[in-house]
């Protein structure tokens, strides 16, 4: 009798999502990813193979349904520096309210990226890049409509912004409190004004 699943994959990925996020591809068992899932362990193989595929999957689902979302939405708006102001505001608010200290599942990603599969290191070396021409795409418009000065070096700068979003992550991980998190966001405003 073939395997028939009776859950949603979707909905299983998102729990395995939260296992991977507070405990870092490394630190979860295959143990805790079917006690967080909430199904069996034929059930995990079958429907993702191994724990490295799920995690694949996981990283991906995570990555589509938070950075690449919330960039979109943000490139959408009108005011290139209200858009990065924006970012910076929702990570800050973002920050206060994990009170497990989580974190970003994709800069956790990277801190780790040497000990990742070749695949998770291009995945995460992609999104960080994209984020980083996200930036440069906001310099740019806002150098067209006048908002970004001209001198401002949009390849530099967009560098240091992603920095500083990747420093914000980590450092909001207990290190710093939402006030030392703001003066990030001042840091980052001053690169583009």
């Amino acid at each position: 009798m073939p395997w028939e699943k009776t859950f949603d994959l979707d909905e299983a990925t998102d729990k395995a999502i939260s296992v991977f996020w507070q405990k870092g591809y490394e630190g979860t068992s295959i143990s805790d990813l079917v006690e967080g899932m909430g199904i069996n362990k034929g059930s995990l193989y079958n429907a993702f193979g191994s724990k490295k595929a799920l995690f694949d999957r996981a990283l991906l689902r995570y990555d589509r349904k938070n950075r690449q979302k919330s960039l979109r939405e943000l490139e959408a708006l009108e005011d290139p520096v209200l858009a990065i102001s924006t970012l910076f505001d929702g990570l800050i608010a973002e920050t206060r309210g994990d009170t497990a200290n989580r974190g970003c599942l994709l800069v956790n990603t990277a801190l780790e990226l040497p000990n990742q599969s070749p695949d998770v290191q291009n995945m995460v070396t992609g999104a960080l890049r994209d984020f980083e021409d996200f930036f440069r795409r906001l310099i740019v418009q806002g150098q067209k409509r006048g908002s970004i000065p001209a001198e401002v070096d949009p390849h530099a700068a967009s560098k240091s912004l992603l920095a500083l979003v990747v420093g914000l992550r980590v450092l909001a991980r207990g290190t710093y409190d939402g006030e030392e998190l703001a003066v990030l966001k001042a840091g980052a405003l001053k690169l583009i004004g």
